[in-house]
């Protein structure tokens, strides 16, 4: 069977001249690491601005639902009853 031997070694053939014929530029690495860094960057800087916004929206949104309470009922926010106060320390007779 030399017909996929013969079509292995044409394809071989024609990928080393395709291979052959391409040339990096010199700079290629620097100018592509850049750009990725600057995506990240980017990618980063929005990243930290859309947790602000919720942050701040979670916040605005607290304190508007405790804006909105009535005003006619008291706000209870701890209904524990008091601590007992501590009795004065006793003296020990010796």
């Amino acid at each position: 069977m030399t017909g996929p031997a013969s079509t292995e070694d044409q394809l071989r053939e024609a990928l080393e001249q395709l291979a052959s014929g391409v040339r990096a530029h010199p700079d290629a690495y620097r100018r592509v690491q850049r750009e990725w860094r600057r995506r990240e960057r980017k990618r980063r800087i929005i990243l930290a601005v859309v947790v602000t916004l919720v942050f701040a929206l979670a916040d605005a949104v607290g304190l508007w639902a405790l804006n909105q309470s009535s005003q006619n009922s008291p706000q209870v926010v701890f209904n524990d009853p008091a601590p007992p106060q501590p009795s004065p320390p006793q003296r020990i007779p010796r």
